[in-house]
């Protein structure tokens, strides 16, 4: 049946879908950047025109489904499938599996050069483990699956318009496919939190580790040491190379190194054309070690501004504003010293919590108002990222729908 609606050129329409369609048409139609209502209006007309009808589809189960469709499109396919012999149900999920048909799902693009990006701060604690981890997951997530993602620069929307930062209240959601892409995390840390938090052995102090490979003393394959995180919502694509505490050794060993700025870029070149992004989580140092990280996040020849770079990682405190200060002048000296390019995708303000009042709002306002970088994500001080550690589990996949996941979807959307 159809009801008139709000606007003059559109009428509704009530009719139902098996639930499993349904799914396929959301997850399509979002993957082409397609309104709901336009692909099944095209659908149907492309339904319509067809010299026969399509193989029957199974439509048990089917829920209740409506839309909105151009005047008389609903009369002319009541026409078209009486003429057919079939059900308005069946000619409907027949005219959703034609758009389906017609527009097939959509290729994950890769990039052409590896993209390397860099979680940092000098001052430890901030979470920079928590962020890597989180928006690693979410750039491997389902292609073929939705999931909520906060909206883009809605924080920053609600401090320009001056309204005040609610972490209580649910941020407005989008709901988009997985990023799909393939994602190598690197536990750069001596202290190995990512190695620990994904529940993972730590590399063993006599054995083979990222370390002796920066240092020229490698003791086998770098592919070797990669762990697959399991999980049906990264399907084989999110990898993690563990830590070793052999790593608290790196910075004297590297004085010793030839181009030592250019250590991680030889160590992690082998493996690059397995993945197209390479996330690394960086130690709480303004040494030799972060020199190299930072040097591997520069922008390389042929690549395009803001596909690589560093990502800091602060609370909305004090502290974090003298650490900031700290490690761009950092990366500042290496720009200048070594002619590199260095892009800053951003600042990612972690664990916030409004309540503990003046100093964690104005502190936010001050991350906001330093421009450039800008601010990308807000991610709220909750119990879920905490619980997913203790369980063994990844954040996404334990507390998929949490305010941190969807918030580390929305930093992962600005940076891909």
């Amino acid at each position: 049946m159809s009801s008139p609606a709000t606007s003059s050129d559109r009428e509704k329409v009530v009719s139902k879908l098996p639930g499993w369609l349904r799914q396929n048409l959301k997850v399509r139609a979002a993957q082409h950047g397609v309104d709901i209502q336009d692909a099944v209006q095209q659908g149907i007309a492309d339904w319509c025109r067809l010299a026969s009808g399509p193989e029957i589809i199974d439509t048990s189960g089917a829920d209740p489904f409506s839309t909105f469709l151009p005047e008389g499109q609903w009369d002319q396919f009541r026409s078209v499938a009486a003429d057919r012999g079939v059900s308005l149900i069946q000619g409907l999920a027949q005219s959703v599996q034609v758009w389906l048909d017609t527009n097939p799902a959509t290729d994950v693009p890769r990039p052409g050069i590896t993209r390397r990006i860099i979680m940092c701060n000098q001052k430890g604690g901030v979470g920079k483990t928590t962020v890597t981890e989180g928006v690693s997951e979410a750039l491997a997530e389902d292609p073929d699956q939705l999931y909520p993602v906060g909206v883009p620069h809605q924080l920053t929307k609600l401090l320009h318009d001056g309204g005040p930062i609610d972490e209580d209240h649910p941020q407005q959601v989008e709901h988009e496919p997985g990023g799909g892409l393939r994602v190598l995390m690197v536990d750069f840390d001596p202290q190995c939190h990512l190695t620990n938090q994904l529940g993972v052995e730590k590399l063993p102090l006599e054995g083979d580790s990222l370390t002796k490979h920066l240092a020229g003393e490698p003791k086998g394959d770098l592919k070797d040491l990669i762990v697959s995180i399991e999980d049906d919502h990264y399907q084989g694509r999110l990898h993690l190379l563990p830590g070793c505490i052999d790593g608290f050794l790196l910075d004297v060993r590297l004085s010793t190194v030839r181009a030592r700025e250019a250590a991680l870029d030889r160590a992690l070149a082998p493996l690059e054309n397995d993945y197209d992004i390479i996330v690394v989580d960086c130690p709480p140092s303004l040494g030799l070690t972060m020199d190299a990280a930072i040097h591997y996040a520069r922008r390389r020849d042929g690549e395009s501004p803001g596909r690589s770079g560093v990502v800091i990682v602060v609370q909305a405190e004090d502290s974090s504003a003298d650490a900031y200060d700290l490690l761009t002048d950092q990366i500042e000296s290496l720009r200048t010293d070594l002619a590199l390019t260095i892009d800053y995708l951003g600042i990612v303000v972690n664990l916030y919590d409004g309540r503990r009042g003046y100093i964690a709002t104005s502190s936010l306002e001050g991350w906001v108002a330093v421009g450039d970088p800008r601010v990308i994500g807000l991610i709220p001080d909750l119990k879920e990222q905490r619980e997913a550690v203790r369980a063994n589990r990844t954040l996404l996949s334990y507390a998929p729908k949490c305010q941190q996941s969807v918030s580390m979807r929305a930093i992962a959307r600005e940076i891909s």
